[in-house]
């Protein structure tokens, strides 16, 4: 299990407030020590008298130091448990025994003072100070165990008043220092549009605020839950996938509901569900999942730990407030992408626009130049197109042009680009294609064009219209993607003049190359 990463420290002005009440009484008690002193029947005991202006003083001194210095503990925490100790150390052999009760007053008090000015070891300093300055007065008197007890007690109510003040403390800080990441932490989110920096951001914050040894971000495709963000032990399982039925996290996104498990050694009360093992294989035996659900996204936010009990409600609040700034990002991101990709879009036609496909274009020229390796270029335009649209009307002509894009995409790869060039004219950039596996391309476009069908408005099939292509290879014929592209465009028009739905260079690419 991870430790918990240090959270901020109160502020000098927030420490004042819970210092208040024990540095009023602890004054007040000063008081009773001065007056005391001073009002002892045969004459004042000067070092009670003494002691109270002292304890006075001292108490004045550090409570203007602890406003002024948000860094007390750096500068001043050894000089206040060292001191509080000698001094809580030496009340018993100034008191009267009238009076002694006092003692088991203040110590328990100024051990609270230590803890919460300067923590627990700094108040473990004075509680050992405490007991090794009055401890050879008094260990004379350790006959009986009443005694011992008399002596000890109020260091033990000390010592147990001192741990509860810190576990408080402690849990205060945790919760401020959660409220500050989701603000934190939602601000980033808002203001990013990429999903990566969204997982990122995530990641950092789960990392930065919870005690958990794996954790995940999981969002629906189909029939399964693609892991985005997967952590286990110091390592990334990203991309790995679950089924949404029978699981856990499939339970979660189907009810819409968080799911707090604190003991997974208990079966699991969950019809059709099992616990599956993922990422390393070791079982978890806490886990917490919560939604995400917006118009783009649909899927869970889940954290496990490999020890029973090991997370609470506050967790649980945690992450499902991080789950839904998350879910906003992420929402947004997806968003932004599309708005991003219809951008780069031709409306009609639904392949990359003239400005996009260049800079793509360049894009892989770049990669093939770096790696050595060929990119061919398909120029293509539809025969006689524009009498075609007189014929049969631009209603047709656009499904033509559907129906051409459609048959190109049928036969290029994931990594291949389409673009329309203007009108009825489209280019293809194929990295990593020869030559040669472009023409097959080419080859097999006319050959799906040739088996489409379009209807016209009354339902009746219009025939399909041919087109002619041209090809060019970067950067062995032309090493400049504009070249490339005149030099394609050149052989387009080779193509038509050599009576249309042609694909020029043909087999005799030779020969052509010499002529053009």
């Amino acid at each position: 299990m991870k430790s918990r990463k240090p959270i901020t420290a109160f502020s000098p002005h927030e420490l004042m407030r819970f210092m208040a009440p024990v540095t009023l009484v602890m004054t007040l008690f000063m008081l009773v020590i001065l007056m005391d002193g001073l009002l002892i029947e045969s004459h004042p005991d000067i070092w009670m008298v003494l002691y109270g202006l002292s304890g006075i003083l001292y108490i004045a001194i550090f409570s203007a130091l602890v406003k002024k210095s948000a860094f007390f503990q750096e500068n001043y925490g050894w000089y206040y448990s060292i001191i509080t100790g000698i001094a809580l150390g030496l009340l018993p052999s100034i008191l009267p025994t009238s009076i002694t009760e006092l003692f088991h007053i203040m110590v328990a008090l100024g051990i609270i003072a230590v803890t919460i000015i300067s923590g627990r070891f700094y108040a473990v300093i004075t509680l050992i100070t405490t007991i090794l300055i009055g401890l050879p007065k008094n260990i004379q008197e350790f006959t009986t165990l009443e005694h011992m007890l008399d002596y000890f007690g109020p260091f033990i109510v000390s010592l147990i008043a001192m741990e509860t003040y810190a576990r408080i403390k402690r849990t205060t800080q945790q919760h401020i220092h959660r409220l500050e990441t989701i603000n934190k932490v939602s601000r980033q989110l808002m203001q990013s549009l990429d999903t990566t920096q969204v997982l990122s951001l995530l990641n950092e914050t789960i990392l930065d605020t919870l005690e958990a040894d794996s954790y995940f971000l999981g969002t629906l495709k189909g029939n399964n839950i693609c892991l985005d963000l997967m952590y286990d032990e110091g390592e990334f399982f990203n991309g790995t996938e679950l089924p949404l039925e029978g699981t856990l996290s499939g339970w979660v996104i189907k009810n819409q509901k968080a799911l707090f498990l604190p003991d997974l050694r208990e079966e699991v009360q969950l019809e059709g569900v099992e616990v599956r093992v993922i990422g390393k294989e070791k079982a978890s035996l806490s886990w917490i999942g919560v939604p995400l659900k917006a118009a783009n996204i649909t899927g869970i936010m889940a954290m496990a730990s490999y020890r029973p009990n090991a997370f609470d409600l506050g967790d649980l609040e945690l992450l499902s407030n991080l789950a839904q700034h998350v879910t906003l990002a992420l929402d947004n991101s997806v968003r932004h992408a599309q708005v991003e990709e219809q951008a780069r879009l031709d409306s009609l036609t639904g392949v990359y626009n003239h400005g996009y496909f260049l800079k793509k274009l360049a894009e892989q020229a770049e990669n093939a130049l770096a790696n050595n390796t060929p990119l061919s270029l398909i120029m293509l335009d539809i025969d006689y197109f524009k009498q075609y649209n007189d014929t049969y009307g631009h209603l047709v002509g656009d499904r033509i042009l559907t129906s051409f894009c459609t048959a190109i995409k049928k036969n290029i790869k994931h990594g291949d680009a389409v673009g329309r060039w203007g009108g009825e004219e489209f280019i293809i950039s194929l990295p990593n294609a020869t030559r040669e596996q472009a023409l097959q391309v080419a080859k097999r476009i006319c050959q799906t064009m040739a088996i489409l069908k379009v209807e016209d408005r009354t339902q009746k099939t219009v025939p399909i219209p041919t087109a002619s292509q041209g090809i060019a290879v970067y950067p062995t014929e032309a090493n400049e993607i504009y070249r490339l592209i005149d030099l394609a465009d050149k052989r387009l028009y080779k193509a038509k003049e050599r009576g249309r739905n042609q694909i020029e260079p043909g087999l005799s690419h030779k020969t052509k190359i010499l002529s053009d």
